[in-house]
């Protein structure tokens, strides 16, 4: 497929494809004899794969590793099996602190209710 429809297929930009290309996260493209790039069809689930990773805060660097670990068919499995643990530790992580923000922000928005509805009860 060409960028165009890899970027409507995934809601990334082309210029954002293009950089995810030259940083090695995306490597699923051929090039064609008129220097257009073409791009597999696993393109779109590693480019989905990249902005997830990205949502949940791993670095370009972290999300290159976990790609190339897929990737490769010569990965050792226990060291495999070890780079996946550590990210899904980390993703754990994340998801405690983003419970611990949404506990917080639950607890001021009910916090500014009462007061909201205070305000509109006084004379």
């Amino acid at each position: 497929m060409q960028i165009a429809e890899l970027e409507q297929r995934t809601g990334v930009s082309r210029y954002t494809l293009r950089y995810y290309e030259k940083a090695g996260l995306l490597q699923e493209v051929e090039r064609r004899g008129n220097n257009y790039r073409d791009y597999a069809d696993k393109a779109v689930e590693r480019v989905i794969m990249v902005r997830q990773l990205k949502a949940l805060g791993f670095s370009l660097r972290e999300i290159r590793e976990v790609l190339d670990a897929l990737r490769s068919d010569s990965i050792d499995c226990e060291q495999g099996a070890r780079l996946m643990a550590e990210k899904r530790s980390a993703v754990n992580r994340r998801i405690a602190e983003l419970k611990e923000v949404s506990l917080m922000l639950g607890q001021e928005q009910k916090r500014l209710e009462a007061s909201a509805a205070a305000c509109r009860e006084a004379p």
